[in-house]
């Protein structure tokens, strides 16, 4: 019977075309907008992973304490060792030490007097040691406006915004005034390698990038660190993982490091990225919102798709009546409607989800540029913004496709075993 019925649904354009349309257009815009709304969601999480909290950091426990004020006179000690730890330990994840600071950036002209002064925001990472993951987590190579990565100790990357307000290009110096882990002043001169553009207003502002070697130089950091960051061997931000590894951080580790002095505020804390700067509330709220436009839709997908398997099966009434006329059983009757309804709703899904998919590659690799509605954001927001691939996006637009129009289907079935054949032949002799 199934064979018979696909060929009747393959042969008879007139009865399946408009369904399986339907059903493929609610298949795609339904995994298209769940790509959609966790790719939103995600990036988010994903840029506030990559450039501040990571998926878990390390810190003293003063420093977590005034985290937001990048306290590096309260900074980790003995960084390599503690590395070298965490790695044995946890060696699936990336572990990454930073620094974090604030300072002035003194712009000379032609004579090497003041021309203009600025506030700078800046990141030490590791740029210069070949397979340093920190270029990438930061999209460097995409972000890089004029000019090129530093090559050597002294080069830094400058915001194209900052560089374009005091008129500074590539190879062009200029001298930084900030003060050491111990509280003294430092003024050290470097030469802008190239300038940078992330898509978020907050960061393009005035953020400069250095490598590792030069903050703790400049500094005074030797063998320090502000933080520890590191990141899970997920694609996405996974909060139980996260908490699993810092409540093995805080129980396993410490005692088998002997790094965990509950007394001293210089011992080592790790922190996941929901107990960072209002992060909690961003997790919670990212994954209400996304779970509530996603059922939602689906919800209303499934409504049309419902009431197109309705009235596909009201428009075969007549149809129906003529089949119990000849004395097909109306059992046989609706259980082949529910199998047409299966056959075209899968067929229509698996268009859908085709079709969905590869609009979601497409508009992965391509993005869309929300930046000129971000100038005055306060949440670390990508600028370009990128439908998600995940899993789901496989098997999503089945739900409202097949699920529905089943349901359609059967819900007009009903009316197969309402005919009565006195009635039916009654009906049959007016047409």
């Amino acid at each position: 019977m199934k064979k018979f019925l696909l060929k009747g649904i393959l042969k008879d354009k007139g009865r399946s075309l408009l369904p399986v349309i339907v059903v493929s257009m609610g298949a795609m815009l339904t995994v298209f907008l769940y790509s959609w709304v966790k790719g939103v969601m995600g990036d988010s999480i994903e840029m506030s992973s990559n450039f501040d909290t990571g998926d878990v950091k390390v810190v003293t426990r003063a420093y977590a304490l005034q985290a937001d004020q990048y306290p590096n006179d309260l900074a980790i000690l003995g960084v390599d060792t503690l590395l070298e730890a965490l790695k044995a330990e946890f060696p699936d994840m990336d572990w990454v030490p930073r620094i974090r600071f604030g300072a002035l950036a003194d712009f000379p002209d032609s004579l090497g007097e003041t021309r203009g002064q600025g506030p700078v925001a800046g990141w030490a990472v590791d740029l210069l040691t070949e397979g340093s993951c920190e270029p990438e987590r930061f999209n460097l190579p995409a972000a890089i406006v004029r000019g090129r990565m530093p090559q050597k100790n002294g080069e830094v990357l400058l915001s194209e915004n900052l560089a374009a307000r005091f008129d500074i290009g590539s190879g062009d110096a200029f001298t930084l005034f900030g003060t050491t882990m111990e509280g003294g002043f430092t003024f050290v001169n470097y030469t802008v390698a190239g300038t940078i553009r992330f898509g978020a207003t907050g960061l393009d502002r005035g953020a400069i990038l250095m490598d590792l070697q030069d903050a703790r130089a400049a500094f005074s950091m030797k063998d320090a660190a502000g933080e520890i960051l590191g990141f899970l061997p997920v694609f996405h931000y996974d909060d139980s993982m996260a908490q699993g590894i810092a409540s093995r951080f805080e129980t396993d580790f410490g005692t088998r490091y002997g790094v965990m002095d509950q007394d001293s505020e210089y011992a080592p804390v790790m922190l996941t990225l929901g107990q960072q700067a209002g992060m909690a509330e961003m997790l919670v709220y990212a994954e209400a919102v996304s779970g509530m436009l996603i059922f939602l839709f689906v919800l209303v997908m499934s409504i049309v798709l419902w009431n197109a398997g309705l009235l596909g099966g009201l428009r075969r009434y007549t149809e129906f009546g003529i089949r119990i006329a000849l004395g097909e059983n109306k059992g046989h009757i609706y259980r082949s409607l529910l199998w047409e309804a299966l056959i075209i709703g899968s067929i229509g899904s698996v268009l859908g989800t085709f079709v969905g998919v590869a609009f979601v590659y497409v508009f992965h690799s391509i993005g869309f540029d929300f930046s000129g509605l971000m100038q005055n954001a306060s949440k670390l927001m990508p600028g370009i913004v990128r439908p998600a691939i995940t899993p789901a996006i496989y098997y999503i637009g089945f739900i409202p496709g097949v699920v529905s129009m089943f349901l359609g289907n059967a819900l007009a079935g009903r009316g197969i075993y309402k005919r009565e054949t006195a009635r039916l032949f009654n009906e049959l002799e007016i047409q």
